[in-house]
């Protein structure tokens, strides 16, 4: 896998850092253990509906990935469209990857 990011959420994901689902993402959130809520580009309105309604009320950050669902699923080996960091140091770097390969696809 060369792509930076995907490699890097399977990295969080091995170490047990990452929830893979809305249901979960928003009960992770409820919970107090999300510090920050990752989208497929292609998620459904549906699904993101109620995670972003309580990430904004518990004032979690959410970025959407840059992938589609198909591409996380992939790479985090089961279907994934909303996933849910709970680790600081993987929290604070994945937006910077994705700030800078957003960057970088704008060049």
């Amino acid at each position: 896998m060369n792509d930076r990011l995907l490699s890097f959420l399977g990295l969080c994901r091995r170490a047990k850092k990452l929830v893979i689902g809305a249901e979960v993402t928003v009960q992770s959130i409820e919970q107090g253990r999300s510090l920050l809520v990752l989208y497929a580009s292609d998620a459904s309105k549906n699904s993101l509906k109620p995670v972003l309604r309580a990430a904004k009320e518990y004032g979690i950050p959410v970025k959407c990935a840059l992938r589609s669902k198909d591409e996380l699923s992939e790479a985090l080996g089961r279907l994934c469209a909303v996933l849910s960091v709970e680790d600081k140091g993987f929290a604070g770097k994945l937006p910077q990857m994705i700030e800078s390969e957003s960057e970088r696809r704008i060049i």
